[in-house]
């Protein structure tokens, strides 16, 4: 928390002094970045500074994949690791491993976020979140025994009243969430009239929401909606405040760069390929890391809550359309997604596409990394495992799998995990 009121000055020396460390760690214990600076003819002294990176090629997913072997620092085996990969948005996940201290610290990260905005340690606090997730950090058991940072969990695969059951039950101080998760609460409670328990903030995230959908969310539950912007292989990047205005880059763990298509750095206000450099991963390091995403580092220099982070504006984020079941409800693609991360063979799976073709049938193709395996086995796991979160009987909706060699761009030219060629409805 001391570290968002520093001078810049401060701050600059900080990054430049943890930047050439993982630089150096990274060239000595990482044969991945070993080769990268072998081929690009530099050491790792020569990278002094923020300004410096820019000698540095971009790293991108897809390398990052073909290379999985050689990205974990040698100081590590990977079972001795926790094991996590990217949400899927475009149906190729990668894979990445994290200390149990770095994954702990990624979670001190989103607190600090979350407190940016208002919350409090003793705060009666609902999250919207995979029920996977729930009960994974060794700190879990602690908070609820000490009714510090102690939250309650409501599963994002549950029917948007069951979530607002827990809510009720609750009654949370703080409420958060995938923000397309918020969204559809919102227009549950609007379009039945349900009552609900008003908490004093709401905070999204992984989904990107326009202003009026914000608007949407607050109205619904009359409190303050901030959202978070990051991504799971280096958790949060950028919070709002309680001033609701731009964007704090988390400067104090990752290097955020803002790139035109040659690779050059953009002016304050100008659009650009968000490029990061994690300053606190070890087991998996991220150097010049394209995460796929646009955005604007603001021409504005310090916000008026006195934190000195910088601040970016987001233009784009990952963008997706809902998915209607044949019931009416209404279901996010990360639920999808996340559902996908489920799957016991998920970790063979190299890629693959989900599409609605019909309100009763929706289509998986999945393109396996090896093809020795049981495909009446994976078809009747990944079947069942989706209907009974979905829970929803195969008379009114059927799911086919087919497994394929390749996967091509949709119909819109885009590569996404989750598709919908549903014609929109209001």
């Amino acid at each position: 928390m001391r570290h968002t009121y520093w001078s810049s000055d401060r701050l600059v020396d900080y990054q430049n002094r943890k930047l050439r460390y993982i630089v150096k760690y990274a060239y000595e214990h990482v044969p991945y970045y070993h080769g990268k600076f072998k081929e690009f003819g530099l050491k790792p002294d020569e990278i002094r500074s923020v300004e410096d990176l820019n000698r540095l090629p971009i790293v991108r997913k897809e390398e990052l994949q073909k290379n999985a072997d050689k990205t974990i620092s040698d100081e590590f085996r990977s079972h001795d690791l926790e094991a996590e990969s990217t949400s899927g948005s475009t149906g190729q996940p990668l894979f990445y491993y994290l200390t149990k201290s770095e994954n702990e610290f990624r979670k001190a990260k989103l607190l600090r976020a979350n407190i940016g905005c208002g919350q409090k340690p003793r705060d009666r606090w609902v999250v919207i979140t995979s029920p996977f997730y729930a009960t994974r950090s060794k700190m879990a058991g602690m908070q609820r025994l000490l009714r510090i940072f102690a939250p309650v969990t409501a599963s994002v695969f549950d029917e948007t009243d069951a979530q607002i059951s827990v809510v009720n039950q609750a009654r949370p101080d703080v409420l958060e969430g995938y923000s397309s998760s918020l969204l559809l609460m919102a227009k549950e409670i609007e379009k039945k009239g349900t009552e609900i328990s008003r908490p004093r903030l709401v905070i999204g995230g992984a989904d990107l929401l326009g202003d009026y959908e914000r608007g949407y969310i607050e109205k619904a539950f009359e409190a303050p909606f901030y959202d978070q912007y990051g991504c799971n292989e280096l958790e949060v990047l950028a919070w709002q405040c309680q001033e609701k205005g731009e964007y704090h880059i988390d400067a104090d763990t990752v290097i955020m760069q803002f790139l035109d298509d040659d690779g050059e750095e953009v002016a304050p206000g100008e659009r650009g390929e968000i490029v990061c450099t994690s300053l606190f991963n070890r087991a998996m390091p991220f150097i010049r890391y394209a995460i796929g995403d646009v955005g604007v580092l603001s021409e504005e220099t310090e916000c008026s809550c006195g934190r000195t982070l910088p601040l970016m504006k987001l233009v784009e984020g990952r963008t997706d359309s809902l998915i209607v079941l044949p019931n009416g409800r209404l279901v996010s693609p990360i639920v999808f997604i996340l559902l996908m991360r489920g799957l016991k063979f998920f970790n063979n799976i190299d890629h693959y596409r989900i599409i609605q073709k019909k309100v009763n049938l929706i289509e998986f193709h999945v393109k396996m990394k090896k093809d020795v395996f049981d495909r009446e086995i994976a078809e009747d796991e990944l079947v069942r495992h989706f209907r009974k979160a979905l829970n929803i009987d195969a008379d009114r909706l059927a799911f086919e799998v087919e497994f394929v060699k390749d996967l091509s761009l949709d119909k819109s030219g885009k590569l996404a995990a989750v598709v919908s060629e549903l014609k929109k409805r209001e």
